[in-house]
């Protein structure tokens, strides 16, 4: 019993030791962005990497989300007539849940762990503490230009991706199951408002934030060589995922919640 409540303890203890280390970075990283030097062109070369490298996995992913689940729900829609409904149902599900959370998940496979292991690997071969000797501080140089060029392109790639998801369901629906297409579009018009579109990009920034923080961390703290950068580029994919999934629940209550449906 002793041992299970010392394992419980020590598992509490360095979970509430992480977010304190994440929360500070986090701290760090927005002092320095409103009160420190930016470094344009980084942040230029990172939205390169990030916004336009993540184009294509995105796009492919946003496409056939929305295609497989239009067609999943016209099945299940047309046993009831109700086939032109299809098109505001997959609209509202691409904006308000699919299009940020598949993006995240996406981007944070790909750049979390390009992040975490760059980092990482500078960290165990000491270019970290050649830039503190050269005066120049690892957060400035390293988390802000990435913290912003997330910041920026989360929302555009959410953005695509639920337009491409759109895209997608029309043409399987009304190309496919030959659904009127102006049938279609009047029920993705009428039922999908400004609100859902507002949720789907606030969800993509706040994803972003998560991403970048944790990825950053794991491989700022990176140790023992490349098996130290191996484990933390692995965590900062798996924490990051986990951290989205969570986040995105409680988000989703709260936004609806905030919003003119969720208040009625």
């Amino acid at each position: 019993m002793v041992k299970i409540i010392e394992a419980t303890g020590a598992l509490v203890t360095r979970f509430l030791r992480y977010q304190g280390e994440v929360a500070l970075l986090m701290l760090e990283t927005f002092k320095a962005l409103f009160l420190g030097k930016v470094r344009w062109n980084l942040v230029g070369q990172q939205v390169v990497s990030i916004g336009f490298g993540s184009q294509l996995v995105v796009i492919v992913t946003g496409a056939f989300t929305g295609a497989v689940f239009a067609a999943q729900s016209y099945f299940k829609f047309s046993e009831f007539g109700m086939d032109s409904a299809v098109g505001a149902v997959v609209s509202i599900s691409m904006c308000r849940e699919l299009g940020p959370v598949l993006t995240g998940l996406m981007v944070a496979g790909r750049v979390g762990a390009s992040m975490a292991a760059e980092i990482g690997t500078m960290k165990v071969t000491e270019q970290v503490d050649a830039l503190r000797a050269m005066g120049v501080h690892p957060v400035d140089y390293l988390v802000v230009p990435r913290t912003i060029a997330i910041m920026v392109s989360m929302p555009l790639l959410v953005a695509e991706a639920i337009g491409f998801g759109m895209l997608a369901s029309h043409v399987i629906v009304v190309y496919g199951f030959k659904v009127p297409g102006a049938w279609y579009m009047f029920h993705v018009v009428e039922h999908t408002e400004l609100i859902d579109i507002s949720i789907g990009m606030i969800k993509g920034f706040v994803f972003s934030i998560l991403i970048v923080m944790v990825s950053c961390h794991q491989g700022l703290a990176a140790s023992n060589g490349a098996v130290g950068v191996g484990k933390g580029t692995t965590a900062a994919v798996v924490v990051s995922s986990l951290a989205l999934l969570i986040f995105n629940f409680f988000l989703s209550l709260i936004l609806n919640y905030m919003s003119p449906l969720g208040s009625n």
